[in-house]
């Protein structure tokens, strides 16, 4: 179990939560939820005793797995000593045998030799390559990439090697800080399972709605300055959480007109004949004093992409026959496919097979091998890219304010303090650096500005990656609304279910185009 006492942390005039106590306890899969810059990092690196409490203690079990962020560390690296490296002990025995091996034998050094050979053997050390694999295979890091470099995978596939890294050894808690970021829907399910079946305490902040609610067994939200352990997942604790506080706001209202007619009486006879009477009402007035009720710090963006300015023509995107490859690397090879107006296509399958590819060819972002992509009649193309560096330079010292308003000629302060506003840019935030954004900041600045032109295509790539899950849910709702054509690579279950009307499925050697949501395509597939 993990144990916080009287954990207090404040930075500045803030205060991120105060004299928290809670015991997370073996058996048990919490999601640690609030919004961004509630203090979930914050609360992770101070149980890893990475951060230090403003007061307070934190207890831990001996092995605590996490996931690492920083994949330049072991880039020199083999991939399956990386995940070996997750049981420190093993990890550190190993190395200190090898080592030992490399000098000339001696009493003392065959002494020690033996110690270490009980250690390997207490932690399973003899089986540890072949759990690794097990462990990389299920993530999707094929065998002939086991004994290569980390510096040689391409980075998502590091930080799956790191994910793996923080399951391995059978630690007794697991933290784990959106482990979904860098995994396909193959992956995401895998994951899953594992999870289902661990014994220990895990706690976990993902964006991804649906994995918290396949996953969780309670929710601590971190909110009010406090975390609330709800029962149930993520979808259980917003009904609980709502109608807490609807309950307590209806009761606050019912006594604050109970006191006011109790007042009432009091300033009528509190100079008569019925003093009794008043001490009594005024007794009441005392125990009807109206629950204090903190401000909550959950704060959900306004999105909404407005009805284009100019419909485009039926046939929105039509692909004729293309290729394309990177070196040797073929992506599509004699690709066919229509878009028409109003489809909502998510895009999905494997990293590493095309989506982001083809989102940037019907951008015109890159360039075709072979074939052609006719674009309809007076289409207008609204671009989300995976890497916020395509669209917004972070060397620039332009701020928030003037890189929206650089996004439309002829555009008005007013409207763009409103856009601002409704993507939670509110007062001197406004005008703060787009250097010092953070990443949900800087994907909430990049869909303010779509929505501040009124495109009538969006082509968007990964676009809640950074984002909470109150921004997520904006999200799918304003696609959900959008009048155009959406095309969105995305791994989150719940955005694909809701907001699309086909699936472009890259999982066998030529894209597979399904009439229907993920949720329909699974089935489908399923049934075959």
């Amino acid at each position: 179990m993990i144990t916080l006492r009287d954990i207090s942390k404040k930075i500045g005039a803030r205060t991120l939560f105060e004299d928290v106590t809670i015991t997370f306890n073996s058996g048990c899969r919490y999601g640690l939820t609030g919004p961004n810059g509630a203090g979930k990092s914050t609360l992770f690196n101070i149980i890893l005793g990475i951060d230090e409490p403003s007061s307070g203690s934190v207890t831990l079990p001996r092995k605590v797995g996490f996931l690492k962020q920083n994949i330049a560390q072991f880039s020199e690296m083999k991939v399956i000593d990386v995940v070996i490296m997750g049981n420190k002990r093993l990890a550190e025995t190993f190395q200190e045998r090898d080592a030992l091996y490399e000098l000339e034998i001696t009493d003392a050094i065959g002494i020690r030799l033996g110690e270490l050979e009980e250690i390997i053997a207490e932690e399973d050390g003899y089986s540890a390559e072949s759990d690794a694999e097990v462990f990389l295979n299920g993530i999707g890091i094929p065998p002939e990439w086991h004994h290569k470099k980390m510096h040689s995978l391409p980075s998502d596939r590091q930080f799956r090697v790191l994910l793996c890294q923080a399951l391995f050894g059978n630690p007794e808690a697991l933290l784990l800080d959106e482990p979904t970021n860098h995994l396909d829907l193959e992956s995401i399910g895998w994951l899953e399972r594992f999870l289902h079946n661990y014994n220990g305490v895990l706690i976990v902040v993902s964006h991804d709605r649906h994995f918290l609610n396949a996953v969780t067994t309670q929710i601590a939200d971190l909110d009010y300055e406090t975390i609330i352990v709800y029962p149930g997942n993520y979808n259980d604790m917003l009904i609980a959480k709502t109608s807490l506080r609807e309950k307590t706001e209806l009761e606050n209202k019912s006594k604050e007109k109970k006191a006011t007619q109790l007042k009432e009486f009091v300033a009528r006879f509190s100079a008569g004949t019925r003093a009794s009477q008043v001490q009594s009402r005024l007794r009441e007035i005392e125990r009807l004093e109206p629950q204090e009720l903190k401000k909550s710090n959950i704060q959900r963006p306004y999105i909404r992409f407005y009805p284009p300015e100019k419909v485009s023509g039926q046939t929105v995107f039509k692909v004729k026959d293309i290729s394309k490859s990177y070196d040797e690397n073929l992506v599509f090879n004699h690709l066919n496919f229509e878009v028409s107006r109003g489809d909502k296509i998510g895009l999905i399958g494997n990293n590493g097979k095309g989506k982001t590819t083809l989102i940037k060819l019907l951008a015109g972002i890159l360039p075709l091998d072979s074939g052609c992509i006719e674009v309809g009649h007076q289409v207008q193309i609204g671009y989300f890219p995976q890497n916020h560096s395509e669209v917004i330079d972070k060397k620039s010292n332009m701020t928030a304010f003037d890189w929206l308003k650089n996004r439309k000629e002829g555009i008005n302060d007013q409207d763009i303090r409103s856009i601002l506003g409704k993507m939670l840019f509110s007062g001197d935030d406004a005008f703060k650096s787009i250097a010092h954004l953070s990443g949900g900041e800087t994907a909430r600045l990049i869909l303010g500005g779509i929505m501040l032109c009124n495109y009538n295509v969006l082509l968007l790539d990964e676009p809640n990656n950074h984002l909470d899950l109150e921004a997520v849910s904006a999200l799918s709702w304003a696609l959900e609304d959008f009048k155009g054509t959406a095309i969105v690579a995305s791994h989150d279950r719940d955005l694909l279910n809701n907001a699309t009307n086909k699936i472009i499925a890259f999982e066998t050697a030529k894209p597979y185009v399904f009439e229907g949501n993920l949720e329909g395509y699974l089935a489908a597939r399923a049934a075959k």
